[in-house]
């Protein structure tokens, strides 16, 4: 039995898990660009923040510090 035939028969009996597990997989996906995305743009680095922060010099996130 293919994986096509499989999904096909698995709709056909149980359509809510089948179009929920579809979902959840799609959700998975764009959780993972969108956290990937996230740190490769450095998104802890927030400019606009409540506390104030001390680095010391030669601490290696002084370099990523926004000015």
């Amino acid at each position: 039995m293919s994986l096509v035939n499989l999904f096909k028969q698995g709709w056909h009996k149980m359509p809510d898990v089948v179009g929920s597990s579809f979902l959840a997989l799609i959700g998975a996906a764009f959780g993972t660009v969108g956290v990937l995305n996230y740190y490769a743009k450095d998104g802890d680095n927030r400019r606009y923040k409540l506390d104030y922060t001390v680095y010391r010099d030669d601490d290696p996130r002084c370099k990523t510090i926004k000015q």
